[in-house]
């Protein structure tokens, strides 16, 4: 029977890893059914002709610390995790790691319990939450508040252990100077994905932590010990080392362009480097500030600032990141394609689900003009959401 399925045509189809020309996207009851040429169709089935353009899956973000209005700091409760998702999906990230960033021991309590709480009822997009501190470097601390920064407890460990119990994935950032090597060893015995950030670390150091179960680091060159001619620093250990993967910022702001040609031509696998937005509360909305805690956040230029010049995360979504790593010449679009859908999947141990069109897995898929600067037309579970 085909009167629930639907094809999808569209010259180049990205299944997560490769590209199938002139082929067609069949979706059936919200699922991806196959990826079949053109020439194979039977005649019968209903299809949608995309002429122009790339199908892909949605994207996989794993840093998203607010959107539609709402950050997640200000707002620990499903209404506001839904807010947050329903505003990246319009942008094309089908699936989303929310972020809380450095905070009370409360409020990271009240955002395992909210997430929890989203993924029972099957908010669409949120498959876990990100931890960015508290357990970080002064020195390196950006834009979060250096009053909540703190070693990391034993009770801390408990209430991670029991989140990671608690959650599809649990994802944090933490530095080695207030999280051990030890600790660390619990965490990713547990099921966290840890990743090492805001950090001064020397090469040695987050050898150790890597050793001891990091697998990641959060946006790559920003708020971290950066490559020097005698000490690799964080930066030099994430391009050397094999299993370590790294977020990274591509808006041309948080790293510049060059930078990040020289990180893909020299980084080293199988961890891959993987694109995040770090997007904040303006994403997906028309707001020119907001609030972070108590302090004054403007948008001016695709740029985000804290009052005094420094960086409060990013206005950036995932199909500009895209775009951009192509425009600059450091990526095709399929290598720019899967980083911001199969790698990060694969990341956090989801990649037989998400960030692919396999057979099966839910048809969230984007279909955009990567010449283009529209936003991409976007499917959940087979239902258009916006401009398609």
């Amino acid at each position: 029977m085909t009167e629930h399925r639907t094809a999808y045509l569209c010259p180049r189809i990205f299944d997560g890893t490769e590209f199938h020309l002139d082929s067609a996207l069949i979706v059936e009851r919200g699922r991806v059914l196959e990826i079949v040429p053109t020439g194979d169709l039977d005649d019968t089935m209903p299809r949608r002709c995309l002429p122009e353009g790339i199908i892909a899956p949605g994207f996989v973000d794993l840093q998203v610390n607010g959107g539609g209005g709402v950050m997640l700091n200000d707002d620990q409760s499903v209404d506001a995790l839904r807010r947050i998702a329903q505003a990246h999906a319009t942008l094309g990230a089908t699936s989303i790691l929310p972020t809380l960033i450095t905070d009370s021991p409360d409020k990271t309590v009240a955002a395992i319990d909210a997430v929890e709480a989203a993924v029972a009822a099957d908010i669409p997009g949120i498959i876990g939450l990100h931890l960015e501190g508290p357990h970080l470097s002064i020195a390196r601390k950006g834009a979060h508040e250096a009053r909540f920064i703190r070693p990391m407890t034993d009770r801390d460990i408990a209430i991670l252990i029991d989140g990671a119990r608690r959650l599809p994935v649990l994802k944090m950032t933490v530095a080695v100077e207030n999280v051990t090597p030890e600790q660390i060893r619990q965490l990713t015995e547990a099921g966290l994905v840890i990743s090492l950030g805001h950090t001064e670390t020397s090469a040695a150091q987050a050898k150790e932590a890597i050793a001891a179960g990091a697998t990641c680091v959060t946006h790559l060159f920003n708020a971290m010990s950066q490559l020097g001619n005698r000490e690799p620093g964080l930066v030099g250990t994430a391009l050397s080392q094999p299993h370590l993967s790294a977020g990274l910022i591509a808006d041309g702001i948080h790293a510049h362009p060059d930078s990040i040609g020289i990180a893909l031509r020299s980084k080293t696998g199988p961890g891959r480097i993987f694109l995040v937005s770090d997007a904040m509360a303006v994403a997906g909305s028309d707001l020119r500030e907001f609030r972070l805690g108590t302090r004054r956040v403007l948008r001016t230029d695709g740029r985000l600032t804290l009052e005094d010049g420094t960086l409060a995360g990013a206005d950036l979504d995932q199909l500009t990141a895209i775009r951009n790593l192509v425009r600059w010449g450091f990526a095709d679009h399929a290598t720019a394609l899967a980083m911001a859908t199969s790698v990060p999947a694969a990341v956090i141990g989801e990649s037989d689900r998400l960030g692919c069109l396999e057979p099966g897995t839910a048809a969230d898929f984007v279909h955009f003009d990567p010449e283009g600067s529209d936003p991409a037309s976007v499917w959940l579970k087979g239902v258009p959401l916006t401009g398609a």
